[in-house]
């Protein structure tokens, strides 16, 4: 069983990872300023817990319709960890080696998105000024940025797998 957990949570980690990279690479090619669109960040957001749920979905089939809350919880995080890595790597290639040109326009429309945020909530002029300072100074796709970023996003994601994990277990009366 414990191999069909990995096995299946990999599975689902690798369509998670070719899902965000194709994303990626559509929009580089179609709209860079796509990868600054709130509504293009929610879809990537659902995405992520979507195919994390189905995972734990198909483990819990493969169970026999049992799963323990660390099974779930495994499936999840292995699940999204593999999907983030392989679409942070995509990333990671695309702005600094394939068309670094495209990390500055993406860093122009980034601070536009964030301005335009900023005035919508009435921020005072010098935290508009700030911000935009410091992600003037910042370069978001170096590897120290990245791996950062990827951190966050773990952490950030395996909250919502141990709500998911806590909602999804369910005990085998049979091995009680």
């Amino acid at each position: 069983m414990e191999k069909s957990l990995k096995s299946i949570a990999t599975n689902y980690g690798l369509y998670l990872g070719a899902l965000l990279a194709l994303l990626t690479v559509v929009s580089y090619a179609v709209n860079l300023e796509l990868l600054t669109n709130m509504w293009y960040g929610i879809f990537i957001l659902i995405a992520i817990i979507a195919l994390g749920i189905v995972s734990i979905v198909k483990i819990k089939q493969a169970q026999n319709g049992y799963i323990s809350f660390k099974d779930a919880f495994t499936a999840y995080f292995i699940t999204v960890l593999i999907g983030l890595v392989i679409s942070t790597l995509v990333s990671y290639l695309l702005f600094n080696f394939i068309d670094t040109d495209a990390a500055v326009v993406l860093k122009e429309k980034t601070i536009e998105k964030t301005i335009q945020m900023m005035e919508n909530f009435h921020a005072p002029a010098e935290g508009i000024a700030e911000a935009v300072e410091k992600i003037e100074s910042q370069n978001q796709f170096a590897i120290g940025s990245i791996l950062k970023g990827l951190a966050g996003y773990l952490v950030f994601f395996s909250i919502i797998g141990l709500i998911v994990a806590a909602a999804m277990k369910k005990s085998n009366p049979d091995t009680e």
